[in-house]
């Protein structure tokens, strides 16, 4: 869908940019050059760590990450590319995806990242799209699923970081190179001429493009992110000094982010700018690896954080005697934690609470050592900001889109507000336009949009200024605040609007709801589809003493059930304006997810599908007869 700008005179526009000494704006940095500086100023014998199948960690210095990477920039280029060329990135996101990336950006080819978790209707479209003429895929597996699609594909060679490929049958013209092999040819040409990485460093320029990340796409086909060096390394360095208690050298970052997502790319190069020791995870064995490393720097989306909270509430709900009481009494009291203030405004008995409850958290959740917890791809709920540092877990949210690079705004070591995306970083500029939308301007912003001059043109506007999708505001004090996405707002046929995730981020409070989606375009009033935790719903019913062993759909029948959730949807309307209040709501049974394509792989509600799938429970909600629909009693 397109959209026309409304183009904003400067001078009309209050702008936004970061406090004194809040951090540090560098320009003219290529990507590459900060592996350098680490290797001779920051050296770090365990600087890359990737997990060994049945424990233990396989260890790269950054001076051994940079010498790969050299070889495989001139295997790269022994194998026919050239400078500007494409590559997609098959990836898992581990050590061999930060290699490959230095190694990309060092021979001057520019990698296109996919998301492992696309279709192979998407997997074609992008790699064609971002007319890539090689692929560096992870692993033996990873090779045969994507041997179904590549014949759809321009790909001529492939790179396999593990394993060798046996067994694999290939389309007719596409060839095979293990890693190993990839570097030895490397090796062969630096033996020839031992100046040329240093001569492909001396042509790569920092405002030259760096990386094609393609959009997860909440509508339509993705669209391809130009990012250069300069939209990057600006990035890193205006967020990294903003965080003075991180140190050179000194920091064990974990990271289990999808590397195709531009927030765990540049959390990637921050480390390897300081000199950090990064630990690669993924999502199925986080809680074992923090529990290893006990980061000092951690990264998160709040849906992580969500899940760790619903299952310390439960923990306490199910307790009994004095250990409920106490977990209760804990609990209440982090939620009063005032982050505007040196110990939270708690007083002595934080201390009481820490010894108690906080300090058994934190050492079940193998955060003990953690200086900075950032979160980003979503809004993180007030209370949870205040819950976590009560913890002893210091949560500091940013904001940003892949077109920005990403950050925009952040919340720092004594400048962080509940609620809030922080302040923008140095060198960033930000403004909300008249119709409440989020503006921004600076090193940050992308190049542009792959192939795409009109959908580059949509979201560019005058002097400069991106815009968002995403509408907010800042408060008196210069903190931003995201209200919700643009395209999400409707209008009821009363000409009122309703802003959805406010009401979907209170449902979600509740530790029963999973997910929620409010609707309601064109109606008379609001509802809203809820998809309510099944295992925590057992639990409760459990405690209800109720049949464990109904199915799913008798569960969320039963009438003690329905009940149940009228009371919590009633208790989020509560000092709701009233045309925003949900009427009726549905309960599912399913979650949304990237493989029902429900959500986007950055875990973004895909408004328009879900409109489509639950068409008829939506007509249902209001139809004149609403038989099993649960209706919600006035506040």
């Amino acid at each position: 869908m397109s959209f026309t700008l409304t183009p904003f005179p400067i001078m009309a526009l209050d702008i936004h940019t970061a406090p004194p000494n809040s951090g540090e704006i560098v320009l003219g940095r290529t990507l590459p050059s900060l592996l350098d500086e680490a290797v001779e100023k920051y050296p770090n014998p365990k600087a890359f760590n990737q997990p060994k199948e049945g424990g233990g960690w396989t260890t790269l210095s950054n001076n051994e990450l940079k010498t790969a990477a050299d070889e495989m920039a001139l295997g790269l280029h022994a194998l026919g590319l050239n400078r500007g060329d494409h590559i997609a990135f098959f990836m898992n996101s581990d050590m061999y995806f930060t290699m490959a990336d230095f190694a990309c950006m060092i021979a001057g080819v520019i990698n296109v990242p996919l998301y492992t978790t696309y279709t192979a209707e998407n997997l074609v479209y992008v790699t064609k799209h971002g007319k890539c003429k090689a692929m560096v895929i992870s692993n033996d597996e990873m090779l045969a699923s994507a041997a179904a699609w590549l014949s759809d594909t321009e790909v001529g060679f492939i790179v396999l970081a593990e394993g060798d490929g046996a067994g694999v049958s290939l389309a007719d013209g596409v060839t095979l190179h293990t890693l190993d092999a990839l570097r030895e040819k490397g090796r062969k040409r630096l033996a020839a001429n031992p100046d040329e990485p240093q001569q492909l460093r001396d042509q790569v320029d920092a405002k030259d493009l760096a990386t094609l990340i393609y959009t997860s796409g909440t509508t339509g086909l993705p669209k391809g992110v130009m990012l250069s060096h300069e939209n990057i390394s600006s990035n890193v360095y205006a967020a990294l000094t903003g965080f003075k208690i991180l140190k050179h050298q000194e920091e064990n970052t974990l990271t289990f982010l999808p590397m195709t997502h531009v927030f765990a790319r540049v959390l990637s190069f921050l480390a390897v700018a300081y000199g950090h020791s990064m630990y690669y995870s993924d999502p199925d064995h986080l809680v074992e690896h923090l529990g290893e490393v006990k980061p000092t720097f951690f990264a998160s989306v709040p849906r992580v954080l969500e899940k760790v909270y619903d299952k310390v509430l439960l923990g306490v709900r199910e307790a009994t005697g004095l250990k409920k009481a106490i977990g209760t009494w804990a609990l209440d009291m982090a939620k009063t934690y005032d982050l505007s203030k040196p110990d939270g405004g708690m007083g002595l008995l934080s201390g009481l609470a820490d010894k108690l409850v906080y300090s058994k958290i934190r050492e079940k959740l193998g955060l003990t050592r953690v200086k900075v917890c950032a979160v980003g791809g979503a809004a993180l709920r007030a209370d949870l900001a205040s819950t976590f540092f009560a913890f002893g877990i210091p949560v500091y949210q940013g904001y940003g889109l892949t077109e920005t690079s990403p950050v925009i705004t952040m919340n720092r070591p004594g400048h962080n507000r509940a609620g809030s995306v922080g302040q923008p970083i140095a060198g960033v500029e930000v403004a909300i336009a008249e119709d409440g939308e989020i503006i921004s301007r600076g090193p940050h912003i992308m190049l542009g949009y792959y192939d795409a001059p009109d959908k580059t043109a949509e979201v560019m506007g005058e002097d400069g200024w991106f815009h968002t999708g995403d509408i907010g505001e800042f408060t008196d004090d210069g903190f931003l605040c995201i209200t919700d996405r643009k395209k999400a707002l409707f209008k009821l046929s009363t000409g009122k609007y309703v802003i959805p995730q406010p009401m979907e981020n209170t449902l979600t409070e509740d530790p029963l709801i999973e997910q929620a989606v409010v609707v309601g375009n064109s109606q008379k009033y609001a509802t809203a589809l809820v998809f309510p935790n099944m295992e925590t719903l057992r639990n409760w019913a459990e405690s209800k003493e109720m049949d464990a062993s109904m199915s799913d759909e008798a569960l969320l029948d039963d009438p003690v059930v329905s009940a149940k959730f009228e009371e919590i949807v009633a208790e989020a309307n509560k000092g709701v304006d009233h045309w925003c209040q949900v009427k009726r709501f549905h309960l599912i049974s399913e979650s949304m997810t990237v493989e029902n394509k429900l959500l986007t792989p950055t875990m973004k509600v895909v408004r328009r599908k879900v409109n489509d799938v639950y068409g008829g429970d939506i007509d249902t909600m209001y139809a004149a007869s609403t038989n099993g629909e649960k209706a919600v009693a006035a506040v």
